[in-house]
């Protein structure tokens, strides 16, 4: 099974959190995870993929254009079936993850994708629509991320497993 994880990141933050989920998506049995920048995703490694993991710093309340942009350029990608997740970096607790993990979360449904945190259904870290990283928080939070990689990994596996 096969996971692409992309990511627009400035400051390094949200790559560094792209690569944590890495990790525990890695931590799952049969799981090949591919790690790129929104602007270098591997298309056939995409195509191959179960599962897409999106990450953006969240700017203004919102998602970074960089992303908006991909979706609106990628109409010829097929996503349609492949489970989706998202995750954001932001300098504080109330500057808008929610909006920017939410419009990721939309933009996954429109490409037909099947959208997935875990939600509170597995207990603590509870990440019910994505993995947020504050500024102030990314390394005392850090222990979150794997555990939402592999939690997406272990999904995917239950939803694709050939």
């Amino acid at each position: 099974m096969k996971i692409t994880i992309a990511y627009y990141s400035k400051g390094g933050r949200t790559k560094a959190m792209a690569e944590k989920i890495a990790e525990g998506a890695r931590a799952v049995a049969g799981t090949e995870v591919g790690v790129f920048a929104i602007d270098d995703i591997d298309l056939d490694f995409l195509a191959e993929s179960d599962a897409f993991i999106l990450g953006t710093p969240v700017y203004y309340a919102s998602s970074v254009w960089q992303i908006k942009k991909w979706f609106d350029e990628s109409k010829n990608i097929s996503l349609a079936g492949k489970l989706g997740a998202v995750f954001a970096t932001a300098d504080y607790c109330q500057g808008g993850a929610s909006n920017a993990l939410t419009m990721l979360l939309t933009h996954m449904m429109v490409k037909g994708m099947i959208v997935y945190s875990g939600g509170g259904a597995y207990g603590k870290p509870f990440i019910h629509q994505g993995a947020v990283a504050l500024k102030d928080t990314l390394e005392k939070d850090s222990e979150m991320f794997p555990i939402f990689g592999k939690r997406i990994a272990e999904k995917a596996q239950e939803l694709f497993a050939k």
